[in-house]
């Protein structure tokens, strides 16, 4: 999966070049498995999660993957394999960052924008017993001894 895979038409009309703006560019160090945000997907930080992850993959020029705005092309089309490898290594990106569990879970979609959608669909969406959870402990948190810009934090973390 290196950078030559992607190839495009570059700014200057030249083939050869990799066209480092092109969606379809894996930069060199890139791997599937590497961790990209800080704390794995769990079942209660996926506001977090996605935050870090579509920063992530909007500083890869990769968003478009996953909100479904770079279509899968026809497999007759010689965009097809770069599109396939860049896909692949965004589901790497992903799974990579779940906790095993949901990692299972994801195995079974066919690209990165199904994974995203799948993971919206459970994650995603209000829960009354959640926000009852999120209400309750921001009233009960106490001050103590910390500082004002530490217990705000924590009230801003919740």
């Amino acid at each position: 999966m290196a950078a030559d895979d992607c190839k495009s038409s570059n700014k200057n009309g030249n083939n050869n070049t990799p066209d480092h703006d092109s969606p379809y560019y894996i930069h060199p160090p890139d791997s599937p498995r590497q961790l990209q945000v800080s704390e794995p997907l769990s079942n209660k930080n996926y506001i977090d999660w996605v935050q870090e992850m579509e920063n992530f993959l909007f500083a890869k020029n990769k968003i478009g993957f996953i909100d479904g705005t770079i279509v899968k092309p026809e497999k007759t089309s010689k965009e097809y394999m770069v599109w396939m490898r860049c896909d692949v290594m965004i589901k790497g990106w992903l799974t990579t960052a779940m906790e095993k569990e949901i990692r299972r879970s994801a195995k079974y979609d066919n690209t990165v924008s199904e994974i995203w959608l799948d993971l919206r669909e459970r994650f995603g969406k209000e829960s009354a017993l959640r926000a009852y959870e999120l209400k309750n402990q921001l009233t009960t948190t106490p001050q103590d001894w910390t500082s004002m810009s530490a217990y705000y934090t924590k009230l801003r973390s919740l």
